[in-house]
């Protein structure tokens, strides 16, 4: 697996099979899918970034790169992907075998064009959407946090303020005498159009703004009537600091109070439809990076989006509720914000959404609008919590700063492959452009019937993963022509196009990737280039996206079938001997990974409400591989009294001993937890004595590799420091493999966990009887 990332580190791909079938009978015996996950944002440390535009082939648009095939006398080039002959263009006259442009080195497998100014590029936009249905305490956290971030952000870029409660007010931060909002009624829907007319933005009353007078050195955007009319909502913070802080300190509850045994009443949908409609009429689509940052203390009750009745006799639905279709607003409320995602891509706007609250807020209903438009999400209980306020400070942290995100806008990402591979679709935080070609696949599996995706917003984690069909006649298999391809190589490449947020200016990131085919009988060679780590998380995103897109889909079942078939068709034993079942290195991870994955939270949804699991399955499909990884399996380390450093040890509940320190990170949380014994040593205070000095490590080195972790990562995991036999040891002990129940209870276990699921080694054993039946 080690290999496999330091190609990751070379180009950002990671693929599950790294040598392929040229047969596509052979291909579908293979079981995991033929796809990649791909980083077009991830830092490399040797990328070269040139000051010029790429040669692209005239044939299949894919870009000049170090595979091609060059005749510098003839002045051509032949495309690797499609084969079709190419001349160079003009300035590449000079070229031969020993002057070669950056993108012909065989090392610059990924390369980076920075692309001149075609349009002009504003400054980023933050649209503040904030909810005022909250508690005086959480509404001053919220003000607190707003507040911080207008510190943070540069003053050249532009930001707005919408707030919410029974209804909708956008703030003129044009108009610096008074605090001086435009209300919309929270019940209502509005189109974008409706909007700007009541905003008095927008084409249709460019005509209806005053002529101002063109003066030498007026800026283009000041003497254009839209833009002019625009500026009365969207400011730089340079021009607008003082009215908007003073907009945000005279934030108060909602003036319309709930009635007793009733929700608050909560347009949520709406402000993020005005916020949409506003930033449509001020902000030219792909003209910049541009964000509505909603922050939600509590479930929409009223107009579009609504989730829940207001009456609290009625509960807000849960997981079995939508089962059996007895969530009466579920379809409505999703239908809406998927329609507020099309808008969203459509403008290249991002929605990021700050869900804090006990209670749900309709994550699982705007998670479309979240996905396809590439925003953040961020789940905590309060506003005052540690999650959000350093998650949320964390977006506007300078390039310096450990944990800086990197943010990009605007992207257009395509793939481009050889003849014989076809795209079937992508599954990720992304947004089809409906680009249809030849080299699109029958088979659809998530976003398909397309080459072309659209990132309105993307970070240095984002990630997509794309799925591939081998695609060989029949006519060819039967002649034994797709065999005589083993040995041969074939070819991808990524293509995105983005507006770098530190530059301004539009990039052009190229990644080619060559793979081999192989005969596929040729098991073991197969076998070689199988990344497993890369397999569980195509997996999962697959499991998870069949549990929303298809009905009474069994998770569980598919995921143990799809284990079977992959070990009876690449393990080695004899037929009807489960002691003789052996698995290569390449594959010995596999079994566990599905293990923990059939009992994550992205397949268990038993205990977790719809919210928790949307924002759970968000984050699986946006990070990288080996995040995604974390999250499915976590880590465990263990720190010992004699030990020099912390040592890897199994997720397993024989790993709980009194003279250890644990500590696990499963992404979403990070535990640092103390056997009873190390416990009683830190209450005594041992560690600070003198002659106790060698315990002192021992107590502080979990909690800064705890700290370590929760610095980069983003959003800010859980921590929990816990002792063993305490009530916060639960989210450890739901992590490890039951070897020691109530039921079977292990000697060399200090832990007994009440459970009814079946350990990892029954699981194993199932495997075996079951992979090698006749």
């Amino acid at each position: 697996m080690g290999h496999f990332g330091e190609l990751e580190e070379l180009d950002g791909v990671r693929m599950p099979w790294n040598i392929w079938p040229s047969s596509r009978v052979e291909a579908l015996k293979c079981v995991i899918p033929f796809s990649a996950l791909y980083t077009p944002n991830k830092p490399l440390q040797h990328l070269q970034v040139m000051d010029y535009e790429p040669v692209p082939c005239k044939n299949c648009g894919g870009i000049l790169n170090p595979f091609a095939s060059c005749d510098f006398t003839a002045h051509l080039w032949i495309c690797p992907l499609c084969f079709g002959r190419n001349h160079f263009p003009a300035q590449y006259n000079g070229i031969n075998e020993q002057m070669l442009p950056a993108e012909l080195f065989q090392e610059y497998t990924t390369i980076e064009y920075r692309l001149p100014a075609l349009k002009p590029v504003y400054a980023p936009a933050y649209v503040f959407v904030v909810d005022t249905c909250l508690s005086e305490e959480e509404l001053n956290a919220s003000q607190g946090a707003i507040s911080q971030a207008l510190q943070m952000i540069p003053e050249y870029a532009r930001v707005a303020l919408v707030t919410f409660g029974t209804h909708v007010q956008v703030y003129e931060l044009g108009f610096d005498v008074l605090n001086k909002s435009y209300v919309f009624q929270g019940s209502k829907e509005y189109t974008a159009q409706q909007v700007q007319s009541q905003l008095g933005i927008g084409p249709s009353t460019a005509s209806r703004q005053p002529a101002s007078p063109s003066r030498p050195g007026m800026k283009a955007q000041q003497q254009d009537p839209i833009a002019f009319a625009a500026r009365r909502f969207i400011l730089p913070v340079s021009e607008c600091e003082f009215t908007i802080s003073a907009a945000i300190e005279g934030l108060r509850k909602d003036a319309f109070p709930s009635v007793a045994d009733h929700r608050p009443s909560r347009c949520t949908g709406t402000a993020i439809q005005v916020a949409a409609g506003m930033m449509a009429g001020c902000l030219p689509a792909g003209s910049c990076a541009a964000r509505i940052m909603l922050f939600a203390g509590g479930p929409p009750t009223v107009g579009s989006g609504k989730v829940v009745d207001m009456e609290l006799v009625q509960p807000i639905r849960s997981h079995k509720d939508l089962m059996k279709e007895a969530a009466p607003h579920y379809k409505k409320a999703r239908k809406f914000y998927d329609g507020l995602a099309a808008q969203l891509v459509q403008q290249g706007h991002a929605l990021d959404v700050f869900a804090c609250s006990l209670d749900q807020v309709g994550l699982a209903e705007m998670q479309t609008a979240v996905e396809q438009t590439g925003g953040l999400l961020v789940q905590a209980s309060t506003f005052n919590a540690q999650a959000f306020k350093e998650s949320f400070r964390r977006i506007f942290a300078p390039p310096t700063e450990e944990g800086h995100l990197g943010m990009n806008s605007n992207a257009q990402f395509e793939v481009v492959c050889s003849r014989d591979v076809k795209v079937a679709g992508l599954l990720g935080s992304a947004a089809s452009l409906e680009a249809k070609s030849s080299a699109v696949a029958e088979q659809q599996v998530g976003l398909g019937g397309t080459t072309k995706w659209r990132l309105a917003s993307l970070d240095q984690s984002t990630t997509v993963g794309v799925f591939f069909e081998i695609m060989t006649s029949k006519k060819q298999e039967s002649a034994g022509l797709a065999d005589g391809a083993a040995g041969q190589t074939f070819f991808i490449q990524f293509i995105t196009k983005y507006l770098n947020g530190q530059t301004g200016r539009t990039h052009c990131r190229v990644s080619t990737i060559t793979r081999q085919w192989v005969e596929g009988g040729n098991l073991a060679t197969l076998i070689a280039g199988f990344d497993q780590e890369a397999a569980a998380v195509i997996v999962a995103r697959l499991a998870t996206h069949k549990m929303e897109a298809e009905e009474d889909f069994d998770a569980t079942r598919w995921l143990d079938r799809t284990l079977i078939r992959v070990a009876s068709r690449f393990g080695d034993y004899r037929k009807d001997d489960p002691t003789s079942f052996n698995l290569q290195p390449q594959l010995e991870y596999l079994p566990q990974f599905m293990f923990n994955l059939r009992r994550s939270q992205f397949v268990q949804v038993f205990g977790n409400s719809p919210d928790e699991t949307a924002y759970c399955r968000v984050l699986l499909n946006r990070e990288t591989t080996s995040d995604a990884i974390t999250m499915i399996q976590p880590a465990l380390q263990a720190y010992s009294m004699g030990g020099v450093q912390a040592e890897p040890v199994m997720l397993d509940v024989a790993s709980v001993t009194p003279d250890r320190v644990l500590l696990l990170d499963s992404y979403f949380t990070v535990v640092v937890w103390h056997g009873s014994t190390v416990a009683q040593w830190r209450k005594a205070d041992y560690h600070l004595q003198e002659e106790y000095a060698h315990l002192k490590p021992l107590m502080e080195e979990p909690l800064q590799e705890a700290d370590s972790i929760i610095k980069k990562r983003f959003p800010i995991p859980h921590f929990v420091n816990c002792d063993q036999n305490g009530s916060q040891a639960r989210f450890l002990l739901a992590k490890l493999n039951p070897s020691s129940t109530h039921n079977n209870q292990s000697g060399m276990s200090a832990e007994v966990i009440m459970t009814d699921d079946v350990s990892l080694q029954v699981f194993t054993d199932h495997l075996k009887k079951l992979a090698v039946q006749s």
